[in-house]
């Protein structure tokens, strides 16, 4: 069982080092767990207008190169907002904590694969998808061989800035 865990670890780990960076900020840390994975599926997740419009977007750059649209799950988005909490709290855009989440997903989800790109102070769901288009690294999730994706743009309340944290899984 400790083997089976460390090489979830280490696959997640090198999952994270190919598929994951962030906007504005290329400066990747240590993704140690620091949280226990949940192990029930979370279900309900309300999404904004941004958030929607972002997924749209992402969805339909895949139809135009001949991929398929992405399926969204809640459970994913709520992972994705827990980040966005913890960038707020912690002021960072970073990928913290990733191993944890992409383990969660892999437990909870069944999913193989697990990629996540962040992003910082954009204004609008057509201006961060731009740039992470024209972002080598974030592009390779955008296209990956994924099946599903999820979703949280929050603002800060003090900056009123947005953090963005999308998570890919292939299921």
């Amino acid at each position: 069982m400790k083997n089976s865990i460390l090489r979830i670890a280490l696959l997640a780990a090198a999952v994270f080092t190919m598929n994951s960076c962030s906007s504005d900020n290329s400066e990747i840390v240590d993704s140690a767990i620091t949280t226990p994975a949940a192990t029930a599926k979370v279900v309900n997740y309300t999404y904004n207008d941004t958030e929607l419009a972002t997924m749209a977007l992402i969805n339909e750059y895949r139809v135009s190169v001949g991929l398929n649209p992405l399926e969204k799950i809640n459970h994913i988005s709520v992972k994705s907002e827990e980040h966005d909490d913890y960038m707020i709290e912690n002021n960072v855009v970073n990928h913290n904590n990733f191993v944890a989440r992409s383990e969660d997903i892999v437990k909870v989800l069944s999913a193989k694969r697990v990629g996540e790109n962040v992003a910082y102070n954009f204004n609008t769901p057509e201006a961060v998808v731009k740039a992470w288009i024209n972002s080598p690294g974030h592009k390779e999730n955008i296209v990956g061989d994924f099946t599903h994706f999820g979703i949280a743009i929050k603002a800060d309340p003090v900056t009123g800035k947005k953090y963005f944290t999308n998570i890919f899984a292939k299921i």
